[in-house]
């Protein structure tokens, strides 16, 4: 099975896509369109290209890329979030490799009243994942109406009964309307008062959805231990939570952020103390791994409070090497691809994620057993991903197992 026959190469100076399909034993264009890219067929020095195919073992010998055996295990959660605003191309595509999709998002009042997403679309994604046998998922966020994570409304919710019961009983009625299959509560900053309080909500929730086959999951803020302090830590319980719900996403990702220093959006070293944390919590198979669908480019010199960076995709960040001649390098230790450059006097660095970044988390995930990933989020589409996903996992489709 040529499928088999999958590596990941790494471009090197004089390259071509002709030279390296060639050498692979494979049809120039089907590369390129794997790798999304487009003419005059452009490469950066630097840049990790998904071979996937090609006529041969010895072909891929010939090649000399990194070569990625047929790794499948047992079946993966594969979940992306995404706006209703997705493009519908991009929607289309990237269902075929997902086992849920997750609209962002509901939100909810102080008396309890469920708010939809904003803009149209919804009902867009939920007729292509039926189309499509994904399951679709409600995302429940405390967003107040500036857009931000509102713990004072998480407050409101938690420390009072009759609003949770308002609120559940609105969800329920949203679920069995639109066909949602799972219920995700992404709740960020909780108060540490509220800790308890939090996980008692996501049970009670969990408890009354699971009477009608829905699922229930939770988003965890990235801790490395028990007592971490930092508000986007205290208020969350990973053993609580953990039982509470029918499964968690840890949000690995945003240690390279809009107003930090440049630096990988999810260097694997710190995902992985993240996950190990998490395993002394949380059975693994209750666990999915965050991944990130998105890098940053900071200008420099970085001034802390006043450098913001700007987000772009794997695809902006390639065609800013091409673009302005400058090699990809690749952190060994963030297992992270990341490149500087100038433009009108002012030296820029980009962090972002490539077929070789993603390697290393989905080796994580099989490592450690996880239940699958859930991507943030899939409103650009990066096919070398879903294609090596697909070569790598099982990816579990329909029904998802309470």
């Amino acid at each position: 099975d040529s499928r088999n026959n999958m590596q990941i190469y790494t471009v090197k100076q004089g390259d071509t896509i002709d030279r390296i399909a060639g050498a692979a034993g494979m049809d120039p264009l089907r590369l390129a369109h794997d790798n999304q890219i487009e003419p005059p067929y452009r490469l950066a020095v630097g840049q990790s290209l998904l071979v996937a195919g090609g006529d041969s073992e010895e072909a891929g010998v010939r090649l000399g890329g990194f070569r990625i055996g047929n790794v499948q295990t047992g079946p993966v959660l594969v979940n992306g979030y995404a706006y209703p605003w997705i493009d519908e191309q991009i929607l289309s595509e990237t269902c075929m490799y997902l086992t849920s999709i997750s609209i962002f998002s509901y939100g909810f009042t102080e008396a309890g009243e469920l708010v939809p997403p904003a803009g149209y679309g919804e009902e867009d994604i939920l007729r292509e994942a039926r189309r499509q046998a994904v399951i679709p998922v409600l995302v429940l966020t405390p967003l107040g109406a500036d857009g931000r994570f509102n713990n004072n409304l998480v407050a409101v919710l938690v420390r009072d009964l009759e609003i949770q019961q308002k609120l559940i009983r609105e969800l329920w009625t949203v679920v069995q309307e639109k066909g949602y299959g799972e219920v995700d509560v992404d709740f960020e900053y909780v108060l540490a008062e509220d800790r308890e309080l939090y996980a008692d909500f996501v049970r009670r929730l969990r408890i009354i959805m699971n009477l009608f086959g829905i699922r229930v999951t939770v988003a965890l803020a990235p801790k490395t231990s028990r007592e971490q302090r930092g508000l986007l830590y205290e208020g969350i319980d990973y053993r609580a939570l953990g039982e509470a719900a029918n499964g968690v996403l840890l949000m690995t990702y945003e240690w390279g952020y809009t107003y930090g220093p440049p630096m990988a959006v999810a260097p694997i070293n710190m995902v992985r103390r993240v996950v190990e944390y998490a395993l002394t919590e949380i059975p693994a198979e209750k666990i999915s791994l965050g991944i990130p669908n998105y890098g940053y480019d900071w200008p420099l010199p970085y001034e802390q409070g006043v450098t913001k960076a700007r987000s772009l995709g794997y695809r902006e960040a390639v065609q800013l090497a091409i673009d302005h001649g400058v090699p990809i390098y690749f952190d060994e230790t963030a297992q992270s691809p990341h490149l500087r450059y100038w433009q009108y006097g002012i030296q820029h660095e980009v962090w972002f994620e490539d077929v070789r970044s993603m390697y290393a988390k989905f080796e994580l995930i099989k490592e450690y057993n996880l239940a699958g990933a859930g991507y943030w989020q899939l409103m650009r589409l990066f096919r070398a991903n879903w294609l090596l996903a697909d070569h790598m996992f099982l990816i579990k489709r329909g029904e998802a197992v309470i």
